[in-house]
């Protein structure tokens, strides 16, 4: 089945990322789909693992309609886990790293993922606690993240103690398999199970002011839009590009770009982590990209990396920055580098699938995001009602229309029901950001979501925080507030406004600072916990009783 996407662009076929890559295995079956810390995986052998982590999830029950959790970094096994779910017709969540067992035990409750693959290292700490309290997980596998080299690197990396053993716990009431092992005695026979557009592919996590992160459901119909729209501006041809991106797998950008990398079988450099800019110059060194992904404070990492000045990058076609803004000096150091005119900034959320809006190669305007990607339309409307579209250069909500947009978030009709709203007789995303539109249709960004900060590319939600941090017998009133990073342009410190209840005023504030940090580490993401900690005998509050954050942020904007 196909379908007409809007304004012209190419058709959508109603195809899965499974039926791509056993396509590809077909047409490009020797050419390379993953590098990973020097070991080659090609299409071929890509889509035969597949066939193999297929059948060992349907072994596990595992079917259409159900959902598989992958809780690890970049690595091969994450991708192979991906297109193995695609050909069940399951679901995948891509499930966080740096998530705490408390967080992580919400998403796999709320999406009910029937299994989950994780690695070995994240395993005792993180998934092990989980057992018995999700009634809906069957079974872990559980990878070692060098399972895909050779064996004598892996033992090498045994005996020069790189890489430690890892003892698994035992974990109630749920299943704890071998992964790599298992895997290499699995049937390869293929599975290839057909699905609709209508049917949901990937429930992507995203943060929300209620305190609970929710589950954006992207159908096939929407991924399928999104990466044609994407593709659409992003140059290429057919088995010969070269994606190097940091963007993690469970990002929604670092997802919508391995698709699209997988869908037109591009060699996929897979970096586990993106703070070792020496092996990420390495493997480019190896292997020039021909499009380059990452936020704007990994970019000003690698700008510091000596060997990433010696990278070719005669054949990129373009750089794309997205997740945080990225500051005009360091746009130019970038492309000092890579080439001019090759950086193109985008705006987008989970909700759309990713980027909605993107400067176009060579017409980009530095200070705004560009440009709507073909199919979308994007509007600015007042943020009072959301009901009356705006003048070009007035500032308002951005609202986002178009097939690449969201079903709604999972088991929640009133989140969904405000952020996906009719106007004009069309359903729009509603974005809860700020901006204004210039009369070439450019689009910037005024402000963020009120309430959110970004912290290395994450977005941290203040209220989340906050609902936790009332837990604490001590706390009477508190707010997260965003400072500049002046270190790294477009990242934030996130500070704490702390109001203690009247019997603890008289306590000492390093210990009281300290049982707050002690609790954040314990209960939140790292990126979550406050880096600065103020008291205050009385927290501003507006009329109507509300804590007054407009009156405590000029506060923090000259802290360093």
């Amino acid at each position: 089945m196909m379908t007409e996407l809007a304004n012209g662009l190419q058709s959508l076929e109603e195809k899965t990322l499974a039926d791509y890559v056993m396509e590809n295995a077909r047409q490009f079956g020797a050419k390379p789909a993953i590098e990973y810390l020097g070991t080659t995986i090609s299409y071929r052998e890509l889509d035969r693992f597949a066939n193999r982590m297929a059948n060992l999830l349907q072994e596990q029950g595992v079917g259409k309609g159900d959902v598989v959790g992958i809780h690890m970094p970049n690595t091969p096994q994450y991708l192979i886990t991906l297109v193995a779910a695609s050909k069940l017709g399951a679901a995948a969540t891509g499930v966080s790293p740096l998530l705490t067992s408390s967080e992580m035990l919400h998403q796999v409750t709320d999406a009910k993922v029937k299994v989950l693959v994780t690695l070995n290292v994240l395993f005792n700490d993180v998934v092990s606690p989980i057992g018995g309290k999700a009634g809906c997980l069957k079974a872990v596998f559980v990878f070692g993240p060098i399972d895909c080299l050779p064996f004598w690197k892996k033992q090498l990396a045994v005996v020069s103690r790189k890489l430690p053993r890892v003892a698994l716990k035992k974990m109630e009431a749920t299943k704890v398999i071998n992964g790599w092992k298992r895997l290499g005695k699995a049937s390869a026979k293929a599975i290839q199970m057909p699905m609709n557009f209508s049917d949901t592919v990937f429930i992507q996590y995203t943060g929300g002011t209620t305190g609970k992160p929710k589950g954006a459901e992207l159908s096939l119909r929407a991924i399928q839009a999104e990466t044609a729209q994407l593709r659409s501006i992003i140059p290429g041809e057919e088995g010969k590009e070269t994606l190097a991106s940091a963007f993690p797998y469970f990002h929604t950008a670092g997802l919508i770009l391995g698709v699209i990398a997988l869908k037109h079988a591009a060699r996929i450099l897979v970096i586990p982590d993106p703070r070792d800019t020496e092996r990420f110059c390495k493997m480019m060194l190896r292997y020039p990209p021909t499009l380059l992904a990452n936020v704007p404070t990994l970019y000003q990492m690698l700008l510091e990396e000596p060997s990433f000045a010696r990278v070719n990058f005669k054949r990129l076609n373009i750089a794309v920055s997205g997740a945080a803004p990225f500051a005009p000096e360091l746009i130019k150091q970038l492309e000092g580098v890579i080439g001019q005119g090759k950086l193109c900034e985008g705006f987008g959320m989970t909700e759309t699938c990713g980027v909605s809006v993107i400067n176009p190669p060579g017409k980009a305007k530095i200070g705004s995001v560009g440009l709507p990607l073909p199919g979308v339309e994007v509007r600015i409307v007042d943020v009072d009602t959301g009901i009356h579209e705006l003048v070009a250069g007035e500032p308002g909500e951005i609202i986002i229309q178009g097939e690449q947009a969201m079903t709604g978030y999972l088991n929640s009709p009133e989140a969904s029901a405000k952020t996906l709203r009719k106007f004009e007789g069309k359903s729009w995303v509603y974005t809860g950001d700020i901006g204004v539109m210039d009369e070439d249709g450019y689009l910037s960004i005024c402000d963020r979501a009120k309430d959110m900060l970004i912290v290395g590319g994450y977005k941290v939600f203040s209220v989340e925080v906050e609902s936790k941090l009332a837990e604490l017998e001590a706390i009477e009133l508190c707010a997260v507030i965003g400072s500049p990073d002046t270190k790294r342009p477009g990242n934030e410190i996130v500070n704490l406004f702390v109001q203690l209840k009247a019997l603890y005023r008289s306590d000492d504030e390093s210990s009281i600072r300290k049982e707050i940090l002690d609790f954040c580490r314990q209960h939140m993401s790292a990126y979550k916990v406050p880096k600065i900690v103020h008291f205050h005998d009385a927290l501003p509050l507006t009329a109507v009783g509300k804590l007054d954050k407009k009156a405590l942020r000029p506060l923090v904007q000259d802290i360093h």
